[in-house]
């Protein structure tokens, strides 16, 4: 956000660097509280965390409107998963939605995130739907998921020698958590090829196994170039990453696995929608507005998170991620074979389609993972819909900026799931 005649950047006034109310708490926020953030991090076992991205003390929740009442504190990976949680800082939408949050905290596994939402250290993130239906029928944690946070977004990246599902056979492939739609995406494909995934143990070509190891996302690219592991799935800009640094290429994309699926959300503690229900509402209409943003410009969406030090990437492999979807030799390779699907890489929509849920739950089934699965037992994706997902804001907020068709979703809001791998 840029105000006429100041220096251009955000929170700055006309008159120059005259502050608004929320930008200076904010600051203010940040600087007291620097260390605190550090504590926060190390808590979560990252070390190696950004601890620039300083969280805020326990919010009030008196709903009497104050500063400390409107503060929500957020968490997130530095993937391009993350954009409309970022752009909405970057941009100030949260500040003219009257919600203040201060920069958001980076992290950098999935466990990291998920222990730093459980433990209270932040109020919203955006997470792995898989993942959000563990915390929620298996932990019992009070997690609910307000929107969907983008679209498609990933991929399945290889070795330059492989070119087929069936040369996997007798590899190893990184995933980035159990449960997570890129382990799901990946096993739908292994199945249709009659490979076996294994958890442990070695891979057989003569067998026709792979072994699946979870590796943190940006650990992925290098154990790639040093031929440790045939390939990885994982969310942009990792991807992008090995294409631009000429180390690997796209097999498949996700979003070509799965007609766009949803691969994180946006979660937050139930406790947020009955004691702070006006922040909620605030909240979930800045991401709304950010992905709206996100989609009408994509490169100016990923120059805003490298320049603004959001992502860590160098810019170029984020902006390739961000718009670099429609080249005809992802058809020619097969990385693409449903042009007819005409899915972006990446997109950026909130609507949480119950259908989806209920599919997940299904392919979930289906999926080895290194964990228990005994909490699907009697779950019914109706039934997971209802109550993991409140869809009553983002109904709200996409209605408020545009309606349906400004994100390209049937006017019903009703879908039937498409995977055919």
């Amino acid at each position: 956000m840029t105000f006429g005649g100041g220096c251009g950047h955000p929170g700055c006034g006309p008159g120059g660097h005259g502050l608004t109310r929320a930008a200076f708490l904010r600051r203010a926020g940040a600087f007291a509280l620097g260390t605190a953030g550090a504590g926060l991090l190390a808590a979560c076992g990252n070390s190696g965390a950004d601890t620039g991205a300083a969280g805020s003390q326990p919010t009030a929740t008196s709903g009497d409107g104050s500063a400390a009442d409107r503060t929500l504190r957020v968490g997130y990976l530095p993937i391009t998963d993350a954009t409309p949680l970022l752009l909405a800082h970057a941009e100030g939408t949260y500040e003219e939605q009257n919600v203040d949050v201060p920069k958001p905290v980076l992290l950098r596994s999935w466990p990291a995130l998920a222990e730093a939402f459980q433990a209270g250290k932040v109020d919203a993130v955006h997470i792995l739907m898989p993942l959000a239906l563990q915390l929620r029928f298996q932990r019992r944690f009070a997690a609910k998921v307000v929107a969907w946070n983008h679209t498609n977004g990933s991929g399945l990246t290889v070795a330059k020698g492989i070119d087929d599902i069936e040369d996997l056979a007798g590899e190893t492939v990184a995933i980035p958590g159990w449960f997570s739609i890129h382990n799901i995406t990946l096993q739908i494909l292994l199945r249709e090829a009659g490979i076996t995934p294994l958890k442990a143990g070695t891979a057989s070509r003569a067998k026709r196994t792979v072994k699946l190891v979870v590796m943190a996302p940006p650990d992925m690219p290098p154990a790639l170039a040093q031929g440790s592991i045939a390939g990885y799935t994982v969310a942009d800009p990792f991807n992008a990453a090995a294409e631009v640094q000429k180390i690997g290429k796209i097999l498949r994309f996700t979003g070509d696995i799965w007609r766009d699926h949803a691969c994180c959300v946006v979660a937050v503690r139930e406790e947020l929608l009955s004691e702070r229900p006006d922040v909620a509402r605030a909240f979930v209409g800045a991401v709304v507005q950010a992905q709206a943003s996100a989609r009408a410009n994509p490169a100016r969406a990923a120059r805003t998170l490298t320049s603004g030090g959001y992502l860590p990437q160098p810019g170029p492999v984020v902006r390739w991620a961000m718009t670099h979807g429609s080249d005809p030799a992802y058809r020619a390779d097969g990385a693409i074979r449903h042009p007819e699907w005409e899915s972006r890489r990446i997109d950026f929509q909130g609507y949480p389609f119950p259908s989806y849920t209920a599919e997940l739950v299904e392919q979930l089934r289906k999926t080895v993972v290194d964990g228990d699965l005994s909490f699907l037992d009697g779950l019914d994706g109706a039934r997971a819909h209802r109550e993991l997902v409140d869809d009553t804001l983002v109904r709200a907020a996409i209605d408020a900026a545009g309606g349906p068709a400004r994100f390209d979703l049937p006017v019903s809001l009703r879908r039937t799931e498409e995977v055919a791998p």
